[in-house]
C-alpha cells in the first residue's frame, strides 16, 4: 500500500502547481493533506476512485487538513479532546477493521516561541490520544509534526537552537511520544542518512541550496514494524514550502 502525507500550504494554490499531476502520477491508495487554508464548497473538484475527507479549520483561509482515500471508513474522528486546537481542522482519524489512519497538522510554536505553552499541552493531549487508540491492529500516524527530531534532521541545528520547530521542550516532547511505542518510519529505515528534508524556507534560496527540515512524518507503533516497505521523500516535486513524503508498507 502507498501512503502520503503532504503539507500543501494552502491547497487551492497548490492544485495551481501541479497537484492533480502529482495525485494521478502516484496514485496513493491514502493522501493526507495539512495546511489546507479552506473549506470544502470554497473548491470544485475530485479524483475519480477518491474518496475526500475534510476537517476545515472554523477560521477562513487557516489550517485544515483533509484525506483522499480509496476506502471509505467504517468511522471517522475529527477531535482530539484539544478545544481550542479542535476547532483549527488539525486532527482527521479513519477507522478501518484492520487499521487506523491519523493525519495531524501540529500547531507550530510561532516566532519567539510565544504559543509554546498551548504547543506543550497538544503535545500531551495528542500522545494520550494515540496511545489510547485500540492495540492489535496497525496503526499509522503521519502529517506535519513541526518538529525536528535531531540534529540531523536539519541544516543548520546550531544557528536554530530554541527557534519554533528545534526548541528543547518541543524535540523532548517528541522523544516521550516515540519513547511511548511509536516510530519514526523514515529513521527506522535510514537511521544514518543525512540531508534529507521535508520543509525548506521560501528565502534565502533554501531549497535551491537544500538548507532544510525534516518536520513531516509516518510513525507507527513499533509492535507493527515489520510491515514497513520503505519510506519516500518527494524531494522533486513543488507546489509548496513542504514536499509531500511517502510511506510504503504491505497491504492491510
Amino acid at each position: 500500500m502507498k501512503w502520503i502525507s503532504w503539507n500543501v500550504n494552502g491547497l487551492r494554490a497548490c492544485i495551481n502547481k501541479g497537484f492533480f499531476e502529482f495525485v494521478r502520477s502516484e496514485e496513493p491508495d491514502f493522501l493526507a493533506l495539512q495546511e489546507i487554508k479552506m473549506k470544502p464548497e470554497q473548491a470544485d473538484f475530485s479524483i475519480d476512485g477518491y474518496h475526500i475527507i475534510w476537517n476545515s479549520a472554523q477560521k477562513s483561509g487557516y489550517s485544515g487538513t483533509a484525506v483522499f482515500t480509496k476506502r471509505v471508513p467504517d468511522d471517522i474522528r475529527f477531535e482530539i479532546g484539544f478545544p481550542e486546537l479542535d476547532a483549527e481542522g488539525r486532527v482527521i482519524t479513519l477507522y478501518y477493521s484492520d487499521f487506523i489512519f491519523v493525519n495531524v497538522y501540529t500547531p507550530n510554536a510561532q516566532d519567539g516561541l510565544r504559543r509554546l505553552d498551548t504547543r506543550m499541552r497538544w503535545d500531551d493531549r495528542f500522545r494520550e490520544y494515540l496511545n489510547s487508540l485500540p492495540h492489535g491492529i496497525p496503526v499509522i500516524v503521519c502529517g506535519d509534526m513541526n518538529v525536528a527530531h535531531q540534529e540531523i534532521d536539519l541544516k543548520n541545528p546550531s544557528a536554530n537552537r530554541q527557534s519554533a520547530g528545534f526548541s528543547d521542550e518541543e524535540r523532548e516532547k517528541f522523544t516521550e511520544l516515540l519513547d511511548s511505542g511509536w516510530i519514526d518510519t523514515f529513521r527506522f529505515l535510514y537511521p544514518q542518512r543525512r540531508d534529507a528534508y521535508s520543509w525548506w524556507s521560501y528565502r534565502f534560496r533554501s531549497r535551491e541550496r537544500n538548507a532544510g527540515w525534516r518536520i513531516d512524518y509516518f510513525l507507527m507503533r513499533f509492535a507493527d514494524s515489520s510491515i514497513l516497505k520503505d519510506h519516500i521523500l518527494y524531494t522533486d516535486v513543488f507546489g509548496s514550502d513542504h514536499c509531500p513524503v511517502g510511506l510504503l508498507t504491505e497491504d492491510l
